[in-house]
């Protein structure tokens, strides 16, 4: 469409990327704990579209408090020293939308809170990022007095709760629509910038 000067009518804006494989991950950025760390657990898990397809050029940001409930405030994110907890974390998904991070549990912020990792979305096609969290799955009691799951439709919670592996590891799959859709969250005045500064 071609425009005059000074014309200032709104336009369409474009969607975002693919560029997320090359333009945002860092050495390490999936890595809040060493695998050998006494407490580390791999959270992962796959992002699909509104079809089921794995989506292929995703990102996944992490925030969470430590094993005991405390919320870092430590910076070094970026650039990871091996000794200091974060509790932040991005991960890019690989070609068959699959991600993964090496973290340990989080513990309750509060007592008789459920833990749980706050996640942030990037993908194709969104104009801005999502926001979801995930709870842990043994904490029973925790999770049905959870304020924020309990104002999700019940069918609708089990999306919000990682799945326990085999080896211990937890598993969130994240779903952009359709069956299964993740519920994803709203902050008000959510500032348009993500992730950690040092």
């Amino acid at each position: 469409m071609a425009r005059t000067p000074g014309d200032l009518t709104p336009i369409p804006a474009q969607t975002v990327g693919p560029f997320f494989g090359f333009a945002l991950p860092y050495e390490g950025g999936p890595d809040l704990v060493d695998r050998s760390h006494r407490q580390a657990v791999r959270l992962h898990g796959t992002v699909y579209d509104g079809d089921g397809i794995p989506v292929p050029d995703a990102l996944i940001e992490i925030w969470q408090p430590d094993g005991e409930g405390r919320i870092p405030a430590e910076p070094g994110s970026l650039h990871r020293d091996g000794h200091t907890f974060t509790g932040w974390g991005r991960a890019a998904v690989d070609a068959v939308g699959h991600y993964s991070f090496t973290t340990v549990e989080p513990g309750a912020t509060s007592a008789g809170a459920a833990p749980f990792v706050l996640v942030t979305v990037f993908a194709r096609g969104l104009m801005d990022r999502l926001f979801t969290r995930t709870y842990l799955p043994e904490h029973t009691d925790a999770l049905a007095a959870d304020p924020l799951l309990a104002s999700v439709p019940e069918n609708r919670r089990h999306t919000l709760i990682a799945a326990r592996d085999d080896d211990g590891g937890l598993r969130f799959d994240i779903r952009f629509q359709g069956q299964d859709e993740t519920v994803f969250l709203s902050y008000p005045n959510t500032p348009q910038v993500t992730g950690p500064v040092d």
